[in-house]
C-alpha cells in the first residue's frame, strides 16, 4: 500500500492508474477509523480496480471552540486497517499542503447547509465542501464513499458534485452501529462509562420515533416531540437539535411524505454526537 503526502504526487499516481484503464474509489476520512469506515473501504475495494483512503483532519471545518487539536489521530493503526482491507493507497497530506500560504479560496453550498448542524456550526460545511473538492481534484476518483451518519454532509457533497460538474459517483453507505444501537463515531472514544450509557438514548429515541411513523404519524412536530420526550432526563445529555427535513434538500417539513431525514444532535458532557434515520413513507 502506497502512502502519498502531496496533491501533485497523489494526482500523478491516479493519472497513472487511469492510463492503465483502472477505476478509482475514494474513501475520505479524518482518520481514527472504526467499523463504519471499514464498511466504506470494503465497498470501495469491491467496486473499483484501485482504492484510496484519505486521512486528513481538516482544520477549516472546525470552529474556534471545537475539538480540532483534541481530535483523535491514530495514523499507524488506520493504515494497518486499510492495508488489511485491501486499499491500494493512503493520501495523507499535511495542512500546509492542503492550505498553502495566502490560501483564500473556499467552496460554499447554499441552502442545504443552513439548518441542522449548519445552524450551530456556521463554518463547518464550507470547510467540508472545500476539502472534499480538493480531495476530488487530487485523487480523481470515479466513485467516492460516505457514511449516512453524516447525512447532511452527504447531501452537501452530492449537490456540490452535481453543481460543479465533478464526474464522480457519490455512494452513501448505511450507518454502522454497535450492538446496543449507538452509531459508530470517532468521537465515541471521548465517552467515559457513564457517558456511554447515556449516549445509547440517542439511537433509542430515533427508534421510538420511527415506530411512531410506522404507526401512521405524519405530523413532523409530533415525531420531533417523541424524540425530545425520550431524551428528556437522560443524565448528562443536552439536545442540540431534533428536526425532520426533506432528505435531499435538507429543508424542514411539517408533514412527513416521500423520503425524509429525522436527524438529531446531542451533547453528552462535552462530546457532540449526531445520528439520524431516513424514512420513506410507504406508497400505499
Amino acid at each position: 500500500m502506497k502512502t502519498l503526502r502531496k496533491p501533485d504526487e497523489m494526482r500523478a499516481w491516479s493519472l497513472e492508474q487511469k492510463r492503465s484503464g483502472k477505476t478509482i474509489g475514494l474513501v475520505p476520512t479524518m482518520g481514527a477509523l472504526h467499523e463504519g469506515h471499514a464498511s466504506l473501504m470494503r465497498a470501495s475495494a469491491r467496486d473499483n480496480d484501485v482504492s484510496v483512503l484519505s486521512i486528513f483532519v481538516n482544520p477549516t471545518q472546525f470552529g474556534p471552540q471545537e475539538d480540532y487539536r483534541e481530535y483523535p489521530r491514530t495514523f499507524d493503526a488506520d493504515c494497518a486497517m486499510a492495508e488489511q482491507i485491501g486499499m491500494d493507497a493512503v493520501y495523507a497530506p499535511d495542512a500546509d499542503a492542503m492550505y498553502p500560504a495566502n490560501y483564500v479560496t473556499y467552496v460554499t453550498v447554499e441552502r442545504l447547509t443552513e439548518g441542522l448542524c449548519g445552524r450551530t456550526r456556521p463554518i463547518h460545511f464550507r470547510g467540508v465542501a472545500t476539502v472534499v473538492a480538493k480531495l476530488f481534484n487530487a485523487v480523481l476518483p470515479d466513485r467516492a464513499y460516505f457514511g449516512q451518519k453524516d447525512a447532511q454532509q452527504c447531501a452537501v457533497v452530492r449537490r456540490m458534485t452535481r453543481d460543479l460538474d465533478f464526474s464522480i459517483e457519490i455512494i452513501e453507505m448505511p450507518i454502522i452501529r454497535q450492538p446496543d444501537g449507538l452509531a459508530m463515531s470517532s468521537r465515541n472514544r471521548y465517552l467515559n462509562a457513564n457517558d456511554r450509557t447515556s449516549a445509547v438514548a440517542l439511537s433509542e429515541s430515533l427508534g421510538k420515533a420511527k415506530a411512531l411513523m410506522d404507526a401512521g404519524e405524519r405530523a413532523a412536530a409530533n415525531v420531533v416531540g417523541c424524540v425530545h420526550r425520550a431524551l428528556s432526563g437522560v443524565p448528562g445529555l443536552r439536545v442540540d437539535y431534533v428536526e425532520v427535513v426533506d432528505a435531499e434538500e435538507m429543508t424542514p417539513v411539517e408533514r412527513i411524505g416521500g423520503t425524509v431525514l429525522l436527524a438529531a444532535a446531542v451533547f453528552i458532557g462535552k462530546t457532540r454526537l449526531i445520528d439520524n434515520i431516513k424514512y420513506k413513507v410507504p406508497e400505499s
